[in-house]
């Protein structure tokens, strides 16, 4: 197979079922911004980390692929005549989504209480972190438009939604395992 197929020399790209859209599609632009979520999680997980830390973001990395797919199969392409589903791979669904706030509590429960935002910064890996959160917020508020135009899975938007918060988290929990001072935004009064 090769890497190159020239069919999108002309500004446009297929949707899982073959549907031909622009490259600068809603959908596309959707699952586009949720692949390069992915690949700042693969730069987090390549960090000097705790081994279970990158477990956890591997799986998290297999799940956003599931996401991606989901999101690049048009409504109109989710299942055959036959009534049977078109894209045949486990979905993201609640179980992926409880996994998620089962770590976030796990992390949090080991962190002082917040009182202040924090500023992003203090370790390459804990900003690297929360590049991958505005990613995240990215995707998924045009998951959320794209919903507003052709309904799709609410899975997905509850999944990126806490995604992000897993991440601030993570940050977090990056800060105090590499005794990171995390730097409080404290507004300037006039």
């Amino acid at each position: 197979m090769k890497i190159y197929t020239k069919t999108g020399d002309k500004g446009t790209t297929a949707l899982f079922g073959g549907t031909r859209v622009k490259k600068y599609n809603l959908r596309i632009e959707s699952y586009g911004t949720v692949d390069e979520l992915n690949s700042y999680i693969g730069l987090i997980k390549d960090q000097e980390i705790a081994p279970y830390i990158k477990e956890t973001l591997l799986k998290i990395q297999n799940e956003l692929f599931t996401l991606g797919a989901m999101l690049a199969t048009p409504p109109e392409k989710e299942t055959l005549k036959s009534g049977k589903e078109r894209l045949n791979i486990p979905k993201t669904d609640e179980n992926a989504i409880l996994f998620l706030e089962d770590e976030i509590d796990k992390m949090d429960a080991e962190l002082p209480q917040m009182t202040h935002f924090i500023l992003p910064g203090g370790h390459q890996a804990v900003s690297f972190c929360h590049i991958a959160r505005c990613v995240c917020r990215r995707a998924e508020r045009l998951s959320v438009e794209l919903n507003d135009q052709e309904t799709i899975n609410n899975d997905i938007l509850k999944y990126l939604n806490r995604l992000s918060d897993f991440l601030f988290v993570l940050a977090r929990k990056l800060s105090k395992d590499l005794e990171i001072t995390e730097f409080k935004w404290i507004p300037k009064k006039n």
